[in-house]
């Protein structure tokens, strides 16, 4: 009795059955055509609108800001348009009096940012890091004024600082007559009390950022750290405080930002009057006023511009050398 045996060759098993191939095809042209025609629509439009406002909204805005600065416009009609060179420059270093002391107080603003609310900020990260009880009501509460708008808290400050009903001249006896403390319109205090407003919202700000970076940082330093047998502020002075470099970067970038952008706070407790100028104050006034002088307040806002990117763009530049470096 004899079996017929089929061998088959290694070319005979390659080749696929007969659908195979075409199942493969359809495979493919499936995987090829996985966006549709709407789909594309769809994700143009989704990263297209955001691009165009943006582009629109910051970068158009500010090259033609700069372009203003070198001109004098009243904002009727672009015919009125007139080239002066470099003379808004030369009047507002040199004939406004309000600019030097804008530029001291937004200095003032920044000083006082980066020394107290942002120590006490990250005092509060480290405390609420612990993992303490109710550590969760204790954020909340803390980062609570950054999501409240400045010109809310200016208005719930006005209400502390007011001469006759305010919290503080009623603790202190000075809401009688002829014991009247002005804390907003003294020019020698109102600025430091718009500053203890916005200490009291930067610092929750600050608490979130250093606690976003408390929580990076891996936990076998601080064991190690305790195995060496450093204390407490050894362990964060030593080990958990150089790991922190990079929030320091973002801390002191946005403290800058906040210093230089003041507005909303200053202009509802006086609109920067008596004590209280700062440039972006200067901006608004001089595009927005009585007597629109555009190009004038846009040569304040390239002032502005430049005193930020001159501050900012060094330090992010040893920053980054620094980690290249590391």
């Amino acid at each position: 009795m004899t079996t017929d045996m089929t061998t088959k060759t290694p070319e005979a098993a390659a080749v696929p059955p007969p659908g195979a191939a075409s199942a493969s095809k359809r495979a493919t042209q499936g995987h090829q055509r996985l966006l549709t025609r709407r789909d594309r629509f769809t994700l143009a439009l989704m990263a297209g609108v955001p691009t165009v406002l943006h582009v629109a909204l910051v970068w158009v805005t500010a090259l033609a800001s700069i372009a203003l600065a070198f001109t004098t416009w009243d904002g009727i009609g672009f015919d009125s348009i007139k080239w002066v060179g470099l003379d808004n420059f030369k009047q507002l270093f040199n004939d406004n009096p309000q600019f030097w002391p804008a530029v001291q107080h937004n200095i003032i603003w920044f000083v006082v940012l980066i020394l107290i609310p942002t120590p006490l900020g990250l005092f509060l990260a480290v405390q609420l890091d612990k993992k303490i009880r109710f550590s969760r009501v204790y954020q909340t509460a803390f980062f609570l004024p950054v999501v409240i708008s400045m010109a809310c808290i200016g208005f719930v400050w006005q209400l502390v600082y007011n001469p006759d009903t305010g919290l503080i001249n009623s603790l202190i006896g000075a809401n009688k007559p002829g014991h009247y403390i002005d804390w907003i319109g003294d020019p020698d205090l109102n600025l430091w009390a718009v500053l203890v407003a916005a200490s009291w919202r930067h610092t929750g700000y600050m608490m979130i950022l250093y606690l976003a970076g408390l929580k990076s940082v891996d936990p076998s330093l601080r064991e190690a750290s305790a195995l060496d047998g450093a204390n407490e502020w050894q362990t964060f002075k030593n080990v958990i405080f150089p790991t922190l470099r990079p929030t320091n970067t973002v801390v002191l970038v946005v403290t800058i930002i906040e210093a230089l952008r003041a507005f909303d706070l200053v202009f509802v407790f006086n609109k920067g009057a008596q004590g209280t100028e700062l440039l972006s104050i200067l901006v608004t006034n001089n595009i927005i006023g009585e007597s629109s002088r555009i190009g004038y307040g846009s040569a304040i806002a390239v002032v502005l511009l430049v005193i930020s990117l001159a501050v900012i763009i060094p330090y992010l530049v040893a920053t980054f050398r620094k980690e290249r470096r590391s």
